[in-house]
């Protein structure tokens, strides 16, 4: 029963099952209600007309033509209600008896009185309606209604009763009874049947994913469903897979591009390093020559140490486990000393310059990750600029927070990629052809760290350039009272 198109099947068929229960109880309660009522309004209406005729001709009541009339209207009324009708005196002695048809082996078997029980009540209340065989008369089970006839002074004059079998009642209830169960079985096995293509229409979805997810397991992870399978849940299910599923993909591409490209990363310096090792050691290299080749065997290394830094702090950030220690320093000082280490590069694409920092722009953060922040972003920019070209860079508040801009002009980044330059291993290649180094990671990077400080970075890319941007909270200025204490 794990299925879940069985369970909904199941629970669909117990359903229609207990509401068809539930409403053949109901219909079969008030059918035999209102049969019974029906039954009680019939014998009622026929005694008290019975009553009406005897009581307006109790003076006849001696006269021997009156008692032959008297049968005779009684086997009309029985033969026309279809009912017995019994005539008794006031102790309840059957003086005329009429049923519909002649049944010998009841009037055999009828006892000349009515019980006392019965006499009583109709006597005491007027009228009487109820079932059984009142103590006998009958020999099955009888609907039956009485009446008394009064006289003038209101003493009991006779007593009128009119029964008939309730197994007519039973019979009329059997039958629809049967025809009741034969309509449920119709529309039960139909409504089964329909329930059956509305389980399977609805568990047809679910089955279309797990199997893609089965093909997403060996690795197809172009597999996608159908997002319109009339039901706006699934729907809705089949939405967050696919983008599951885009998602995925494009995190399995950039895997690969980016076991692609630190493999090529490291195995070029790698490859430097050991042929100029090799040269040394084998003459090919002589020995006044050892000193410049050192320096590039040193500028490889350093390029394998940030490389291998980027890829732990980019699986630290992963993990959560990069830690920051906040303190306030200077934003505008630290941009001016990175601005100074890339002197050589700006000198040597002859950039122009366009430096505006502001005075003691004091923030709250760690000094040595909003460093690197800001020299990855200066070394973008001094990378991608155009020879001959204008860096901007600004430091200054805005509001509570502080800004700092980098602006480079130069290639433009398609507005394609803008969305992913932040993204883990993602590389704009195609735009930033003279991209040829690192894995990817850096802005990844740039932007875990300032969301660690409470800010935001962004990007914007046009045919005029390029320019990144971030904000962090500024630091807390003290009160007087402290001032004044460090004055002291």
């Amino acid at each position: 029963m794990k299925n879940i198109f069985v369970k909904n099947y199941m629970a669909f068929a117990m359903l229609i099952l207990i509401s068809f229960t539930f409403a053949g109880g109901v219909f079969m309660a008030q059918v035999s209600r209102y049969s019974v009522q029906e039954k009680q309004e019939q014998l009622g209406t026929t005694v008290d007309y019975i009553d009406t005729i005897v009581e307006n001709n109790l003076v006849l009541m001696e006269s021997s033509d009156y008692s032959t009339f008297l049968q005779t209207y009684l086997d009309q009324q029985s033969a026309v209600s279809g009912c017995i009708i019994l005539l008794t005196d006031e102790e309840g002695n059957v003086n005329v008896l009429s049923m519909p048809q002649e049944n010998p082996e009841l009037e055999a078997e009828m006892p000349g009185a009515v019980s006392d029980a019965l006499v009583n009540t109709i006597r005491e209340t007027g009228s009487y309606f109820g079932t059984g065989n009142i103590s006998g008369l009958f020999s099955e089970n009888y609907f039956i209604a009485g009446s008394r006839c009064t006289k003038e002074d209101g003493s009991v004059a006779a007593l009128v009763i009119a029964a008939t079998p309730s197994a007519s009642t039973t019979g009329l209830m059997n039958t629809i009874m049967r025809s009741y169960l034969f309509i449920v079985c119709i529309t039960l096995i139909l409504t089964l049947i329909i329930s059956w293509f509305l389980s399977d229409m609805l568990t047809r979805p679910l089955k279309g994913l797990v199997s893609a997810a089965k093909k997403f397991g060996r690795g197809e992870f172009d597999t996608r469903v159908s997002e319109n399978n009339n039901c706006v849940e699934i729907d809705e299910l089949a939405v967050s897979f696919n983008n599951m599923a885009t998602s995925l993909q494009q995190q399995e591409e950039l895997s690969r591009g980016f076991v692609a490209n630190v493999s090529h990363e490291l195995k070029t310096p790698m490859t430097s390093i050991r042929g100029f090792v090799d040269g040394m050691l084998d003459g090919t290299i002589p020995p006044e020559k050892h000193n410049q080749y050192l320096k590039i065997i040193s500028e490889e290394v350093g390029r394998l140490s940030r490389l291998v830094i980027r890829m732990l702090d980019a699986a630290k950030i992963q993990a959560g486990e990069l830690i920051i220690t906040p303190a306030p320093f200077d934003l505008a000082e630290m941009a001016a000393r990175v601005l100074i280490s890339f002197e050589k590069q700006i000198n040597d694409k002859k950039l122009e310059m366009d430096v505006e920092l502001a005075d003691n722009l004091i923030v709250n953060g760690d000094s040595d990750h909003i460093y690197r922040v800001i020299y990855n972003l200066v070394d973008n920019a001094v990378k991608f600029v155009n020879d001959g070209g204008t860096l901007t860079i600004r430091a200054e508040q805005e509001g509570t927070m502080s800004l700092f801009l980098v602006h480079n002009t130069g290639s433009q980044i398609p507005p394609e990629d803008l969305p992913h330059v932040f993204d883990r291993f993602y590389k704009v290649d195609r735009s930033r052809s003279s991209d040829r180094t690192g894995a990817g990671l850096g802005l990844y990077i740039v932007k875990s760290i300032v969301n660690l400080h409470g800010g935001d970075i962004s990007v914007r890319s046009s045919s005029e350039g390029t320019e990144f941007a971030f904000t962090m909270p500024l630091a807390p200025k003290p009160d007087g009272h402290e001032r004044n204490k460090k004055a002291e």
